[in-house]
């Protein structure tokens, strides 16, 4: 660009940054498996939460849990108590099947929320190199823009 523009284009650090490629993709869900933290009794809980919740999300889990819950109801059946036929229902069955069912419904979305956070990511780096472009052109436009000046003023003067 000429030495009197008008305009000083000043690269965004992050632009610089993805330029040089140390910019991480998107955050993704199964990324933070890789749980990093300086206490170990941190890291520890951590990883155990996440194994406990990765066994229990399944469907799997869901179908040992109804027979789980199963196994009691004739006894609550056999009780003829509308209060303990209620109980049965909501403590037995409820939550020990809508758990595991509600986790992999929550694994679900948040694949799809990985996978709209990809498209997203990488829309991002296609405007960048769009605005990278058109920076390219504005600049390429400025040195003809600047070639025709020098050579009006040449002519105005001669």
């Amino acid at each position: 660009m000429a030495e009197n523009a008008l305009f000083d284009y000043v690269k965004h650090e992050r632009t610089k940054a993805h330029e040089e490629g140390s910019l991480p993709g998107p955050v993704k869900v199964r990324d933070q498996r890789r749980i990093h933290h300086p206490n170990p009794v941190v890291r520890f809980n951590a990883r155990f939460g996440l194994l406990i919740t990765v066994v229990v999300g399944t469907m799997w889990c869901a179908y040992v849990f109804t027979a789980v819950a199963f196994i009691s109801l004739p006894s609550a059946v056999s009780s003829h108590n509308l209060t303990i036929l209620i109980a049965w229902v909501s403590s037995n069955f409820l939550q020990l099947v809508l758990l595991p069912i509600i986790i992999v419904g929550q694994n679900i979305q948040a694949q799809a929320a990985d996978k709209r956070s990809e498209q997203t990511y990488n829309d991002a780096e296609a405007v960048l190199h769009e605005a990278t472009q058109i920076q390219a052109h504005l600049a390429a436009q400025d040195q003809l823009l600047d070639d025709l000046v020098t050579k009006m003023a040449a002519l105005s003067h001669g």
